[in-house]
């Protein structure tokens, strides 16, 4: 007997037309869970950009701008009426992506229903502490007591790896935790080709490696290291920033002050469905962040076959599992390891290593070990409202 089809609210703070990381994780997973025949409503702000009635399955709230330069929006805690019973009175859980206001509303509406509550921890919010307007060290403290407090209200959080894992429990996350990764769809990276356009994109014909990183243009990316990269590479080689961001100006006054005008590319938001080719056409993917709780786009570059060369962290080494070159976080030591790709079979070796790992994050695997969860924590007891 077939197991009935779930009725499931995604909260998220972060959704269209914002692109980043997190868009694409909850937007494979709503479509994998979807094609597995389960019903999700997405509840999200509503941002300037957006029109009300053009979307399926899309409910957005009312939302002011932040008090900073930000692409982000401050949700108010409105649910309209028909909404909330016609469409929340009816779920099976809520799976909330946040633990800002979007996730508390997601909370909020898992005990007045009666269902219960999945987090996903996306974010290492420590990391992001410069952007308050306070202390950071305030800000650090602040977001852990966050973190830990929302966790807790939830019958189960989910986290990309497991170093992410022992960071809760060492904030005093005490509830059950599930190391489900973000998955993608591998068949649009595995099936791309390089072209002659997307070449021109990352620096044109010519000697030399042409490089992609595919990142919000941030401090916490740690993106400023790669241009000291790109200055160690001999002068033919080019680097192509994909993604924007609050550092855009600054990178590239930087790359100017340093005469790597001609050599690096800033080639700002880049369409989901260029992202393959543009993938298939660079020589190697660069990742400098540690700051990540799991790095999508490592999981794409794998996908597309392109052989990566990343600083060291634990959730970078757990996330490539032997398909990346991993390096301190040092210019010069990148700059070798870029260099070791034209060693016989070094690429080759890379890039069939990052093919096999990428299997492992499709994400019809990723929806089903979600599933087993969200009929698992359906049939445990919900803890007491309070």
């Amino acid at each position: 007997m077939s197991s009935p089809a779930l009725r499931i609210a995604f909260f998220t703070e972060c959704y269209h037309p914002i692109v980043n990381g997190i868009v694409a994780a909850v937007d494979g997973l709503a479509d994998a869970m979807r094609a597995r025949g389960h019903d999700i409503a997405m509840f999200t702000p509503r941002f300037p950009a957006t029109a009300q009635g053009e979307e399926m399955h899309v409910y957005r709230m009312p939302s002011l701008p932040l008090p900073m330069p930000t692409e982000y929006r401050l949700t108010l805690p409105v649910v309209a009426r028909r909404n909330r019973l016609g469409v929340l009175s009816r779920c099976s859980l809520i799976h909330t992506h946040s633990p800002f206001i979007t996730g508390w509303m997601g909370a909020h509406y898992a005990r007045r229903f009666g269902i219960p509550l999945v987090f996903t921890y996306h974010t290492r919010l420590d990391r992001y502490a410069h952007y308050a307007p306070i202390d950071p060290e305030v800000a650090r403290r602040l977001a852990s007591i966050l973190t830990r407090t929302y966790a807790n209200a939830a019958a189960a959080v989910t986290v990309p790896t497991r170093d992410i894992e022992r960071q809760l429990r060492a904030v005093g996350v005490r509830s059950r935790i599930e190391v489900i990764p973000s998955g993608i769809a591998l068949q649009p990276f595995g099936q791309a080709t390089a072209t002659e356009r997307a070449r021109a994109r990352l620096g044109g014909p010519g000697p030399g490696l042409r490089l992609l990183t595919v990142s919000r243009l941030a401090p916490e990316k740690n993106l400023s290291l790669l241009l000291e990269v790109v200055a160690r590479l001999p002068a033919g080689s080019t680097l192509a920033f994909a993604g924007d961001g609050p550092q855009r100006e600054q990178l590239a006054a930087a790359a100017g002050a340093a005469g790597l005008g001609g050599r690096v590319r800033f080639l700002g938001e880049v369409a989901r469905a260029e992202l393959p080719e543009l993938y298939r056409s660079a020589d190697a993917f660069l990742f400098s962040s540690t700051s990540e709780t799991q790095g999508l786009v490592l999981v794409e570059a794998m996908a597309a076959g392109l052989p990566i060369v990343a600083v060291d962290a634990p959730q970078t080494r757990e996330v490539t599992k032997g398909a990346a070159q991993l390096c301190p976080a040092d210019a010069q030591a990148i700059a070798r390891a870029v260099a070791a790709l034209a060693e016989p079979g070094c690429a080759e070796r890379l890039r069939g290593r990052g093919l096999v790992v990428a299997e492992t994050y499709d994400v019809p695997r990723i929806a089903e070990r979600m599933e087993r969860l969200y009929r698992e924590v359906r049939r445990e007891p919900l803890a007491p409202a309070g």
